[in-house]
């Protein structure tokens, strides 16, 4: 029997095949550090993102309200709830800017948080995370948590029993999913995902830094979930293409699908995703 409720468990299928992987587009950097794009700039990246197989497209409010409906075809939408932007006193203050209600009126496949484990301010960003995490079992609505060791105290954020940590006070909070950062070293993601009753999705990793199809691969031979990729899309000259690339790594073909068509998405993968260093 399922642990959701009827209306959960149907959104949750719409964030990804029954695979259980998830590829999610995070487009909500705007808010923190600027504009990604000028306006038509924007749409036609996330019309891009889900040409190219996306999942998932995760937004803020007030941009998911400008979309055009028909840009998302087969793609859902995750409304981000958290916000803060680089010029604040305390960069690592998390703080609520919508609600699931919000996120519902829009048509919201899921929503997300943020939260910054070791923060000058996390026991109210926990706080925050609780209460959303109640109005999404009273809703129906999956909640995908973007967890982070993050703050003063944090000495190594990506040390593996830390990140095991904030990957499991997601999930005694109440969320369905849970985005963290990459492990150091990275094989001890594996680690990571096994202490995890929820799927666990790693960040894109950092940018400039590594082989985009490399990483994929290693996440999810990791055990990972999937992957939600931000900036490495956005800041690709071509993120319908590096997005294609991506799914079908992370979904890869069925066998009927044809052992030519995957050896020559293989070869463009190399190609495409080599360029997203």
């Amino acid at each position: 029997m399922s642990r959701w409720s009827p209306g959960k468990s149907l959104r949750i299928s719409r964030l990804g095949p029954p695979d259980g992987r998830f590829l999610f587009v995070p487009l909500d950097h705007s808010l923190a550090d600027g504009p990604i794009a000028c306006e038509g700039r924007f749409h036609e990246v996330v019309q891009q993102v889900s040409e190219g197989g996306a999942d998932a497209v995760v937004l803020h409010k007030g941009r998911a309200r400008g979309l055009d409906p028909r840009t998302l075809r087969g793609t859902a939408l995750v409304v981000h709830l958290s916000g803060s932007t680089a010029h604040a006193q305390d960069v690592d203050a998390k703080v609520l800017v919508a609600s699931v209600e919000d996120a519902l009126l829009l048509g919201a496949d899921a929503v997300s948080v943020h939260v910054n484990v070791g923060s000058d301010t996390e026991a109210a960003q926990l706080a925050d995370f609780g209460a959303v995490a109640g109005a999404c079992d009273r809703w129906g609505l999956p909640l995908l948590a973007m967890v982070y060791p993050r703050g003063p105290r944090v000495r190594d954020p990506h040390d593996p029993a830390l990140l095991a940590h904030v990957v499991n006070i997601a999930a005694d909070l109440g969320a369905d999913l849970v985005k963290t950062t990459w492990s150091a070293p990275f094989d001890a993601m594996a680690d990571v995902v096994s202490s995890s009753p929820i799927p666990v999705l790693v960040a894109g990793g950092p940018s400039g830094e590594g082989d985009l199809a490399t990483y994929t691969r290693s996440a999810l031979a990791a055990g990972c979930s999937g992957l939600a990729v931000g900036r490495r899309v956005f800041g690709h000259p071509s993120p319908r293409d590096v997005v294609r690339e991506l799914a079908t790594l992370v979904h890869p073909p069925t066998p009927d699908s044809g052992q030519e068509q995957s050896e020559l998405s293989s070869l463009s993968s190399s190609r495409v995703l080599a360029g997203s260093r």
